[in-house]
């Protein structure tokens, strides 16, 4: 990843999202670019244009939180990327011995594994910071059983570059932007993975959809929400769901969906129980067969 690119691309894409109406400033005749200006992000800011220049042109070493904060006000950014803005920050000041250190390759407690498996009235698995599912219980499996088709399992490899995803996801456009932005966090906390970087370029190698949203340099946080699925059983349900990080697991975070009781969503996911313990069953039975 080149840093410097990187923080130019991100503020200059934030500036472009203002208006000069949302931040108050006049407008006066025909305006060139989209959103401020940087002298105008610079008056925003507190500070000169040509010190905001040198920060849009990507060097943000040795700068000040007093300063983050000030640019993150002025250009409005929300938690998720006043976020991004501090990790490109922190990049920008590591010294690159200590940031070309691979990141460890995480795996899946067993207490964690228990848990998982635990929830049988919930779709639950654990996923990495490149969307790779590691372990899923038998109603996530059910619930995401196409995603699974593929070794390793990635969410957003499928979202991308399988045609079935339109499907699954009736909101595909927004499942899509959340995935990228997710990437796009986690490139700037782990500009040496190597294998986050080749997910990358195969998807911007394989989807124009992934080549543009790439280019938007959004950032996403999954925390909590809510999505839609249309499963080929089951119908469409919109289920909620909650993604944790794993302590002393760097990388790895829980997604659990649940729905509450009495909704449509809640019989739907009853539905897709049975119907998995079904298709359990069929297998199982099948398997037994070829073994005679």
């Amino acid at each position: 990843m080149d840093s410097r690119a990187e923080v130019s691309a991100f503020l200059k894409s934030r500036r472009a999202k203002i208006t000069p109406e949302q931040a108050g400033m006049p407008v006066y005749g025909q305006r060139r670019v989209p959103g401020l200006r940087r002298g105008e992000v610079a008056m925003l800011a507190g500070m000169s244009v040509e010190y905001y220049t040198r920060l849009e042109r990507g060097n943000l070493g040795g700068v000040s939180d007093s300063v983050l904060d000030a640019l993150a006000q002025a250009l409005r950014l929300d938690d998720t990327e006043r976020d991004h803005l501090y990790a490109l920050a922190r990049a920008a000041n590591t010294s690159p011995a200590r940031a070309r250190r691979r990141p460890k390759k995480a795996t899946v407690r067993p207490s964690v594994l228990r848990i998982v498996e635990g929830l049988h009235d919930q779709p639950a698995y654990v996923r990495n910071n490149r969307m790779d599912i590691l372990a899923a219980n038998p109603l996530a499996r059910a619930l995401l059983g196409e995603v699974f088709e593929q070794e390793p399992a990635n969410t957003c490899r499928f979202v991308f570059l399988d045609p079935r995803a339109t499907r699954l996801y009736p909101d595909w456009e927004r499942v899509a932007r959340d995935g990228v932005g997710v990437l796009r966090v986690e490139v700037v906390k782990n500009p040496y993975d190597r294998e986050l970087s080749n997910l990358i370029g195969e998807l911007s190698t394989r989807s124009d959809a992934f080549r543009t949203m790439w280019g938007a340099h959004d950032v996403h946080v999954f925390t909590e929400g809510t999505k839609r699925f249309h499963h080929p059983a089951v119908g469409e349900m919109e289920l909620v769901h909650e993604s944790l990080d794993l302590p002393g697991e760097q990388g790895l975070s829980i997604t659990v969906y649940g729905a509450d009781p009495g909704t449509p969503a809640a019989d739907a996911l009853k539905l897709l129980a049975t119907w998995a313990a079904s298709q359990n069953r069929d297998a199982a039975a099948s398997q037994a067969d070829t073994e005679r």
